[in-house]
Parts: structure tokens; C-alpha cells; sequence
């Protein structure tokens, strides 16, 4: 059965629980000037990655990232989503963050408290963290990870034969056998909100940083006998975060084989998947075949039975069943119908509409068109702001003139009409239903239905002309 993206309901007795998106932060070690949890992976900003988890987990009223650095741009990119969003005006460290949203937290039971950019986490493991603090009746729980080399992370020190917590020590602090632990904090969180709140003014900024950090909250819940816990993530790259160039590729390389591999479970065929390019929001059916070093972006949707040859790149596109693209097609915001054949070399431009059985060959370019059932332009053409009806034959090298430098102009080729080779359509013009064009000509007024238009000069034969030009050539030379 196919997972819910509905939200799971807490019944009536469950108490109120809130989730907390940090995403103020600069992400400093990035050397960027764009917010760190706008930097993408799997195609979207890592925010969003987590949004859409937090999203199966608790309405969207119940989400709220506290933003800061270019907090105007986080707001925008993800104010779709509904969630609600909490202005960190100055970033004093994560305890300042939930100090800062105290006033819509504080009325919830528990927060869940995540970081903004760590894309993997999954919609279970939230489940996972939130109910186990509910379980063990807990003031805070972490949840940890066990990592082969825990280098650079805060360990978790439990106490003996215990989910409870003794202590968590930064990497500069521990000692030799502390530095044994490969246990090591997230930095994802589940508080009771009551003991959260009742105990956070007494976080202290004496660090480097002289800042406010969430993982002394551990200790100063531990001292007054507040029960803090840890559970461990089944999987250990779910809390991994974007802090450099490097990690923000690694996690891109997971997200994207995970897609590959959630559409190959679904019946599509990826040869080298480790060659393609496909985002989170992509949907394909099933018996598609997907050949190596194709892009597939944005919220492209494929039906099933096509084929995507080599070095494609397409982009918020909806294509139809039993399409065949082939190799070097660029498309952009197009929708193509079943059985179309597209390619190679094409370029779909915003707009294009390409009907049921069409066919836009090599170095063809089309920008708001439609293309009408079983119409064809194969060969190194511009079709631009133009409808053209159903069995129309456009021929090689025609030219929609539709911008006049000041406005875009449309032109209409009705049923069954035939464009010959090299024709120039002055745009706004029409051609009738069946009439033919004749090659090389440009056609500024409109076409009758079942006619001929001619619009070239005659051609003049002067015979004997290139040997009178080589003969006076030879003279000049001598």
C-alpha cells in the first residue's frame, strides 16, 4: 500500500505536540551569500525536504521555522507549504531560536525540534523520536545516531544500561574514552514544553561562540532530576546535514539514488541511474525506460512506455504514454500527448503543446504552441505564439516571424495544411484548412482554404554567365 501524505491524527487524548524547523542559520562554511537551507539537493532546498516530512507528521499550522539570515527569501520560497514562520531577528544559536518562538511553542505539550538542513530525515523517524519521548514520559529526548567515525560530534554519554542520558560532551571536551563513543548527538529534539520552557533562561553563553546552545538543556534537565533520553535513528545518514560544498553533493547523490531507486521499484527502467539526474517531485510510469545522462527535473510527470534517450533535459514537463524523446532534447514547461515523437535536438519552450502523435524533430525549436494531433515539424524549424491544427506538415526550415519588435503576433495553420520547405510566415496570418505554401515563400496575407500561395520572386536563368565571369577572372590574372 502506498504511505498517506496525510499528517497522522493524535487521537483526542494524545496531547498537542508542535514542530520547530531551525532554519536561521548562514551556513558560514558554505562561503555563500544565499541562506544555507535554500542550497539545494534532490532539486529542492533542503528546507523543503524537511518541511514535506514534518508535513506527514502534523498539519501544517503546527510546523514553524524560525528563520533569520535572508529571512524574507526562506519565507518565499517555502510559503506554500502553510507552515507558520517565527523571525529570529538576531542568531544567538539554536536555545535562542526556541527562546525566540517561546510564545507560539509554549501553549503545545511537546515540540519536536529539527534541523533545516538536513534533508533525509524521514516522516517514521520523526514518528519514532515523538513517540518514544511520549513512551518514557521524558523532559527531552534526543535522537542520536551511531556514526563509524563520529570525528567533529557532540557524544552521548548514557547511563549504564539506560535509554536515559547522562550527558552529552563536544568533540574539544572529550576525554579518551569518551572519544570511543560513536554514538553522537543530532541535534533533533522532542521537549516537554512545560519543562522546556520552565528551565531555558538558565542556558548560559560561556563558549566561543557566546551563544545559546539547545544541547546544554541536557544538563540543566539532568540536574534537577528531569528525565532526559536518547534513541537511535535506524538510519544514521537521515540526520546528516549540508554544512559544506561536499556534504551538500553527498546528500544530493543519496536523495537522487533513492529516487531512482523508488521509480525502479515502480516499474521504470533506469540503465546507469548513477548517470541521471532526477528530482524528489518527479513522477514516471511504469515500462518507461530511462537511458543514462538524462536530467529530469522540477515536477515533470512521464507516462508509462516511453522512452528517454541519452543526454535529454526536461523540466516541469507532462509527457503522455508511449513517447519516444530522443537524444539531446531540451524541454521546458511542455506537455507532449501519447505517441509523440520528440527529438533529437529539439528545443520545447515554455508552452509547447504538442499533440497526440506529433512529431518535433532535430533542431526544431517551438515556444507557445499548440500542435495538433498527428502534426509534424522534423526538421530545423521555429515555431513560435502559433496554432496549428491536426495533420499539418511543416517543412524544413520554416519560420514563424511572430515579434515585430514591439509585440508577439500569432500565426494559425489550419487542418491538413502543407508548409513547404523554407517558408516564412509574416505572423498575424492564417493558412486555410489543406492549402498548400510552396517552398522558399513568404506568406504576409492570408490563405484560403484549398489553396496555393507563392510569395518568391522568379527565377532568372542567364545562360553562360559563370564562364564569362572565370574567362575574366584569367585575363585580370595574367
Amino acid at each position: 500500500m502506498p504511505k498517506s501524505n496525510k499528517p497522522s491524527s493524535p487521537s483526542a487524548a494524545q496531547p498537542r505536540t508542535a514542530i520547530a524547523i531551525m532554519a536561521a542559520g548562514k551556513g558560514t562554511r558554505l562561503k555563500s551569500k544565499h541562506p544555507k537551507v535554500l542550497h539545494e539537493a534532490g532539486g529542492k532546498p533542503l528546507l523543503a525536504h524537511v518541511i514535506a516530512a514534518a508535513l506527514r507528521v502534523v498539519p501544517a499550522k503546527d510546523i514553524y521555522a524560525i528563520i533569520g539570515h535572508e529571512a524574507d527569501r526562506v519565507r518565499q520560497a517555502v510559503s506554500q507549504t502553510g507552515i507558520v514562520f517565527v523571525l529570529q531577528r538576531e542568531q544567538r544559536g539554536t536555545g535562542h531560536a526556541l527562546m525566540v518562538a517561546r510564545d507560539v511553542l509554549a501553549s503545545y505539550d511537546h515540540v519536536i525540534v529539527l534541523s533545516g538542513d538536513a534533508p533525509l530525515i524521514t516522516p517514521e523517524t520523526i514518528e519514532k523520536l515523538r513517540d518514544f519521548h511520549l513512551a518514557k514520559k521524558a523532559a527531552m529526548t534526543l535522537l542520536t545516531a551511531e556514526l563509524q567515525n563520529p570525528t567533529g560530534y557532540g557524544r552521548v554519554v548514557r547511563k549504564k544500561s539506560s535509554d536515559e542520558v547522562q550527558a552529552i560532551v563536544e568533540e574539544k571536551a572529550v576525554d579518551p574514552a569518551q572519544r570511543k563513543i560513536r554514538e553522537i548527538n543530532s541535534g533533533f529534539y522532542t521537549f516537554a514544553t512545560k519543562s522546556l520552557f520552565g528551565h531555558i533562561d538558565e542556558l548560559k553563553t560561556d563558549n566561543p561562540h557566546r551563544e545559546y546552545y539547545l544541547t546544554d538543556m541536557a544538563g540543566i534537565l539532568s540536574k534537577t532530576k528531569e528525565k532526559v533520553v536518547a534513541v537511535r535513528t535506524d538510519d544514521a545518514s537521515e540526520v546528516l546535514g549540508g554544512n559544506t560544498r561536499a556534504e551538500l553533493v553527498d546528500l544530493d547523490v543519496r536523495l537522487r539514488m533513492a529516487k531512482c531507486q523508488q521509480l525502479m521499484v515502480e516499474g521504470v527502467t533506469i540503465f546507469y541511474p548513477q548517470t541521471c539526474v532526477i528530482d524528489n517531485d518527479v513522477e514516471i510510469g511504469a515500462d518507461t525506460i530511462i537511458e543514462p545522462f538524462v536530467q529530469i527535473l522540477g515536477k515533470t510527470h512521464i507516462g508509462a512506455d516511453c522512452r528517454i534517450r541519452s543526454y535529454s533535459v526536461i523540466n516541469d514537463s507532462e509527457i503522455g504514454d508511449g513517447v519516444t524523446v530522443r537524444p539531446g532534447t531540451i524541454m521546458d514547461g511542455a506537455r507532449i500527448g501519447s505517441g509523440a515523437v520528440i527529438g533529437p535536438y529539439s528545443h520545447l519552450r515554455p508552452g509547447s503543446d504538442i499533440g497526440e502523435g506529433g512529431h518535433v524533430g532535430n533542431f526544431v525549436e517551438t515556444k507557445k504552441i499548440k500542435l495538433g494531433k498527428g502534426s509534424k515539424a522534423n526538421h530545423l524549424t521555429y515555431l513560435g505564439d502559433a496554432e496549428i491544427g491536426e495533420g499539418v506538415n511543416v517543412g524544413a526550415g520554416t519560420i514563424t516571424c511572430n515579434y515585430d519588435g514591439v509585440h508577439k503576433h500569432k500565426t494559425i495553420i489550419e487542418d491538413g495544411a502543407f508548409i513547404g520547405s523554407h517558408a516564412t510566415l509574416v505572423a498575424p496570418v492564417r493558412v486555410g484548412k489543406e492549402a498548400y505554401v510552396a517552398a522558399a515563400s513568404c506568406i504576409t496575407d492570408e490563405v484560403p482554404a484549398n489553396s496555393l500561395a507563392l510569395g518568391r520572386s522568379r527565377q532568372i536563368v542567364k545562360e553562360g554567365w559563370a564562364r564569362q565571369r572565370r574567362n575574366a577572372a584569367a585575363k585580370q590574372n595574367r
